[in-house]
C-alpha cells in the first residue's frame, strides 16, 4: 500500500493542503516550508516522477526541499541580527 501511496501525486498535494491549514493555524513560519516541500514533490509526481523515483528517494526529496524552503523563508522574514521586535502601542487602545 505505501509502495502505491508514495506514487500518486494526489497523496502529496493533500498533504501540502494540511499543512498550509496548520501554518495557519499556527502561524509562525514553521509548517510552511514542509507546504512548499510537498508541494514540490507533489508536482514532481503529477509530472511524471513517480516513474522514476522510489519511495526512500521522494521522502529524501521532501526533507531536503522542505529544509532549504525554510532556510530561504528565514532569512527572507526574519529581522534583521540583533533587533528585537517591541510594541510601542496596543491596537486595542
Amino acid at each position: 500500500m505505501l509502495q502505491t501511496l508514495h506514487a500518486t501525486w494526489w497523496a502529496w498535494a493533500i498533504l501540502a493542503l494540511a499543512l498550509a491549514f496548520l501554518e495557519i493555524i499556527v502561524p509562525a513560519f514553521v509548517f510552511l516550508g514542509m507546504t512548499i516541500g510537498a508541494a514540490c514533490v507533489a508536482l514532481m509526481m503529477l509530472l511524471g516522477g513517480a516513474d522514476v523515483i522510489g519511495a526512500p528517494a521522494s521522502l529524501l526529496l521532501f526533507a531536503v526541499t522542505s529544509l532549504v524552503a525554510t532556510l530561504i523563508l528565514r532569512r527572507v522574514f526574519s529581522l534583521p541580527r540583533g533587533q528585537v521586535k517591541t510594541f510601542d502601542s496596543d491596537i486595542n487602545d
